[in-house]
């Protein structure tokens, strides 16, 4: 039987660490992705939930309707309109008009109802859902995925070897990667 050498022990490690960062990485992709996406939507929200499309509307209505003849006239009959749920006030000139699946204000002055319903983007809600680690049980994915990242940027420094790898040109791409987030906290 040979001698295990320290050079074989590493070799052995190297390898192990190598197929494992592959099979993890492609393991991932799927839930890479889920997170990559809805980070992308988040950041890009513009005040509106990209999870849902507003669609607006307009209704003409006689004017100076009080609560209850507003409920009863409300044409939710015709199709175009969602539910009337309730009347509420918002102030003197304005009735709020809470409605099936969005909202309404009706000017008491001109009888113009102005409202707006959301209709729910069922991929981007879920996959917010997901990255909120709003779904029971999802939580555990996502801190194994966490800790998954974390062997994965560390095994990655150890991948390439020489001039190339972290003794080389890496430690500067490290350096730079590591200073990108301390930067943008230190300058805002």
């Amino acid at each position: 039987m040979g001698r295990v050498t320290r050079s074989s022990r590493r070799n052995s490690f190297t390898r192990w660490t190598r197929a494992l960062h592959r099979d993890v990485g492609f393991l991932l992709v799927g839930v890479s992705l889920v997170y990559a996406l809805s980070g992308i939507f988040m950041n890009h929200m513009n005040g509106q939930d990209p999870a849902y499309r507003v669609l607006r509307g307009h209704v003409q209505l006689d004017p100076f309707l009080s609560r209850e003849e507003l409920a009863a006239r409300w044409p939710a009959s015709s199709g175009d309109l969602p539910a009337l749920k309730r009347v509420l006030p918002l102030d003197e000139e304005h009735e709020r008009l809470v409605l099936d699946g969005g909202t309404g204000v009706y000017t008491r002055s001109t009888g113009s109802v102005e409202h707006e319903r959301y209709e729910r983007n069922a991929f981007i809600y879920w996959i917010d859902k997901l990255h909120y680690s709003k779904v029971r049980g999802w939580g555990i994915v996502a801190d194994v995925f966490a800790a998954s990242l974390i062997f994965l940027a560390l095994s990655g420094l150890l991948m390439v070897k020489g001039r190339r790898g972290i003794a080389g040109r890496g430690k500067w791409l490290l350096l730079a990667g590591l200073l990108l987030p301390l930067l943008y906290i230190l300058c805002n």
